[in-house]
């Protein structure tokens, strides 16, 4: 392995378990439907990003660290779902960042954060 994939982390695009891929519209609209029921966190990652790779690691770390079951995760590869990422941007009224995280309650965006302000913690705060 090389010291920048050592650094950065290798090419692949293997995702953790946790996260549940984005799609198509019709997985959104599942995705939102289950908000319903229990909050969503969606993560728009550009694939790439230094910096997005880079959070989104830490962030997984944080997840995988975490046993926390009181939401579930999101995943949206926005350069290759782009519409989708514009759809998500225009239902939830929230202006389309990368990286980002919104969480959702009942079809809503509670909370959206970018760059250095992704964590877990982050997110508790806003799940009561």
């Amino acid at each position: 392995m090389s010291f920048f994939d050592n650094f950065f982390g290798s090419a692949s695009t293997e995702i953790p378990d946790f996260w549940h891929k984005i799609e198509s519209e019709e997985d959104l609209e599942q995705a939102l439907e289950l908000s319903v029921e229990k909050p969503i966190v969606i993560f728009k990652h550009s694939t790439r990003c230094m910096i997005s790779k880079s959070v989104l690691r830490n962030f997984e770390k944080e997840v995988k660290n975490s046993n926390d079951t009181s939401v579930d995760f999101y995943y949206l590869d926005l350069l290759n779902y782009r519409n989708i990422s514009n759809e998500i941007a225009e239902h939830l009224n929230v202006t389309h960042q990368s990286p980002q995280i919104i969480l959702i309650k009942d079809r809503k965006a509670v909370f959206n954060a970018s760059h250095d302000r992704i964590s877990l913690e982050t997110i508790t705060k806003y799940l009561n």
